[in-house]
């Protein structure tokens, strides 16, 4: 349950490598959560961002998770559930994968689409039930403005963004009067290791900003946040541009 201050204590994390889930949980640590659990494949960067989270005061426990076995995520994610309330999960995995190399290799596609939307499909609906099950807790969905429209640059993966915004939106509605709290997170581009060397879009942003919008989300009980604010007016605009006119953007 929250403090007395109405902050969470205790958080769960898929994604538990994901540089703006940790920034996330520092944000939150620093305001009193004490109990997180970094979910991820197994590998030392994993165990480093453990440690780290350790070393600001909180009891922090790795999972074993992965995305691509969603036939794993009831009895993995249900011991985690099974050790105390979860005030906060956060569902912060994800690929970019690599559009020229998708378009020519289908696996691949699918391997983004798995990752992405079935992956979060099935952890999200693992998730929303054991929080329904405790009757409260927040739920935070990490999208993407990609998802907003399909841009040629990015398709596969702006789809897979697409259709996880969309459960997100449609499992909030849902879970309205239960107590939970679905918070879907639509960043821009956002400066990561997974970023690194590709072109920066405008109003690009990095982790800190994203978590401290999502910490900010929580605390008003939002139902959707855009990092930075203004993409919320410039996708207004560019979803209702016509085709034609979209296809010569430089976006």
């Amino acid at each position: 349950m929250k403090d007395a201050f109405g902050a969470p204590q205790s958080l769960l994390v898929l994604g538990g490598t994901s540089e703006i889930a940790l920034a996330t949980a520092r944000r939150l640590i620093a305001l009193r959560t004490r109990r997180v659990w970094l979910a991820g494949r197994p590998s030392p960067a994993l165990e480093s961002a453990a440690a780290e989270l350790r070393g600001r005061g909180a009891e922090v426990r790795t999972v074993e998770f992965d995305a691509l076995d969603p036939a794993s995520h009831e009895a993995v994610l249900g011991k985690v559930f099974a050790e105390g309330d979860v005030d906060v999960a956060l569902m912060a995995f994800g690929v970019l994968g690599d559009q020229a190399r998708d378009e020519e290799e289908p696996m691949a596609a699918v391997r983004v689409a798995q990752t992405n939307y079935t992956g979060a499909v099935s952890a999200g609906l693992v998730c929303a039930g054991a929080l329904q099950a405790q009757g409260h807790g927040s739920l935070v969905v990490l999208s993407s403005v990609a998802g907003e429209r399909a841009r040629r640059a990015d398709f596969i993966y702006g789809s897979s963004k697409a259709g996880l915004d969309a459960f997100a939106q449609g499992l909030g509605d849902a879970l309205e009067g239960t107590g939970v709290q679905v918070l879907v997170v639509r960043p821009g581009f956002v400066r990561t290791r997974a970023t690194a060397g590709r072109p920066e879009q405008p109003l690009a942003t990095g982790p800190e900003e994203v978590a401290e919008a999502i910490v900010t989300g929580l605390r008003r009980r939002s139902e959707t946040v855009w990092v930075p604010g203004s993409l919320r007016v410039v996708m207004a605009a560019l979803r209702h541009l016509p085709r034609p006119l979209f296809r010569r953007l430089p976006v």
